[in-house]
């Protein structure tokens, strides 16, 4: 990791720093839109093509039963299916409380509006299956989805060797998933955006995934085919900013940034620090633990992408780190809560020296599928809210209308659209 001094740099390189490592979306949509395209064309048939070609599925059995999925935890050791049920217990417990509210409110006497949230009738949750399994995701978005209501959960995720891991399966079931099928990349995004027939179409894709992933679902996301169906957002590397002072403990740091950097080559680890003296022991506990990591080559060329900026105080690198908008924020700083007010800009944040992100990523009860890439300036990440929509209503009475129409009438006329103003007198008038 290179080390840099913030005062000694100029603008030019302060803006260099707050970039992101470049992602080449543009060539990722040039390979999957033939995919999609065949898809869209061929259905079930193309889906089991390239499942084949790249999930290594053998026989043309894409859905998951329902023995597998009310059976897989006859495979969990105990203590495995024990940290999943604590893990979904915290989960669910948080997101319960972000169910929201609707509400009435009578603006005139006589006019009513109302606003309501329903859930989402159709959601498909994309769980990646690659290097790593990740069951925490299916917790993340399974459990916000069953709080919010949502009719119909489809899962896709690419199996190994024509299995879907035990665990993978018992979070599922945890989640109250029926619809389960072994199919992973921008063929499993063109499955649920589009439907083959027999199975159908979602309204609105989550999930994280590699550029494939994320270039599927920006394609379908804009494709007239698809109307209806939106995704969660368009997601890049993860990525950890750590603001640290010398009180901190270089061991606690050093285990923070690895825990991000094996994530991926592409993922991002930055160390803010108001001390020299602790950016090198840093680097030297990053050495001494990298070197025992069984994803240590992965890490290793995310620390490329990686950097230390020594400042020389807190308040300037919480700014910094306002302007660069972490995934993940951890504050192992002097009374850490206290800067809090501070904190514009982050998709989660982590206070104080025993609040590791790790936490976050799987069981304090916050949602790990959160704004990548700077997007933590403008969105959050997914809540019960991101499973639901709303929708307004608004009932007049003859009285409430006669109390509104000068406003109504005068504001169409000014916008020269009569019909509108029309719709209103013609009540008036009868």
């Amino acid at each position: 990791m290179k080390t840099y001094y913030y005062k000694k740099l100029s603008a030019q390189k302060i803006n260099e720093l707050l970039k992101r490592p470049a992602i080449d979306l543009e060539s990722k949509m040039k390979q999957v839109k033939p995919i999609i395209e065949d898809v869209k064309k061929n259905g079930i048939h193309a889906v089991i093509k390239y499942a084949k070609k790249f999930d290594g599925l053998k026989s043309g059995a894409l859905k998951v039963t329902a023995d597998e999925i009310n059976n897989s935890e006859k495979f969990l050791a105990p203590e495995i299916k024990s940290a999943i049920d604590k893990a979904a217990k915290n989960i669910y417990k948080f997101h319960l409380q972000q169910k929201p509210q609707s509400y009435s409110i009578e603006t005139l006497p006589g006019v009513v509006c109302t606003r309501k949230h329903i859930p989402i009738d159709s959601v498909g949750l994309y769980i990646p299956g690659g290097s790593a399994v990740l069951v925490s995701t299916m917790l993340m978005l399974g459990i916000p989805a069953k709080i919010a209501g949502c009719q119909k959960v489809v899962v896709c995720s690419p199996a190994k060797d024509e299995e879907i891991s035990a665990e993978l399966l018992y979070a599922a079931k945890v989640c109250g998933i029926k619809e389960f099928y072994k199919v992973g990349g921008s063929q499993a995004i063109a499955l649920m955006a589009y439907g083959t027939g027999s199975i159908e179409k979602v309204n609105k894709i989550f999930g994280p995934g590699n550029q494939y992933v994320t270039a599927a679902k920006a394609v379908v996301s804009t494709d007239p085919d698809s109307a209806g169906c939106t995704i969660d957002m368009l997601a890049g590397p993860s990525e950890v900013l750590i603001i640290a002072d010398e009180t901190a403990s270089p061991e606690f740091a050093a285990a923070d940034l690895l825990s991000q950097a094996e994530h991926g080559t592409d993922s991002q680890s930055i160390l803010l620090t108001t001390s020299e003296t602790f950016a090198k022991k840093v680097i030297a506990e990053v050495d001494k633990q990298l070197k025992v990591l069984p994803r240590k080559e992965l890490a290793k060329k995310s620390l490329q992408n990686s950097f230390i900026l020594v400042f020389e105080n807190v308040n300037d690198a919480v700014e910094f780190s306002n302007k660069y908008a972490p995934e993940h924020l951890i504050l192992n700083i002097k009374n850490s809560s206290g800067y809090l007010k501070k904190i514009r800009n982050a998709g989660s944040v982590f206070i104080g020296e025993y609040s590791p992100e790790s936490a976050g990523d799987y069981a304090s009860g916050t949602n790990h599928s959160l704004p990548t890439y700077g997007y933590a300036k403008s969105i959050g990440g997914v809540t019960v809210e991101s499973f639901m929509k709303t929708t307004t209503f608004q009932k007049l009475t003859k009285s409430g209308l006669k109390k509104l129409s000068p406003v109504i009438t005068k504001l169409a006329e000014v916008e020269k659209l009569d019909a509108h103003a029309n719709a209103v007198k013609i009540r008036m008038n009868k």
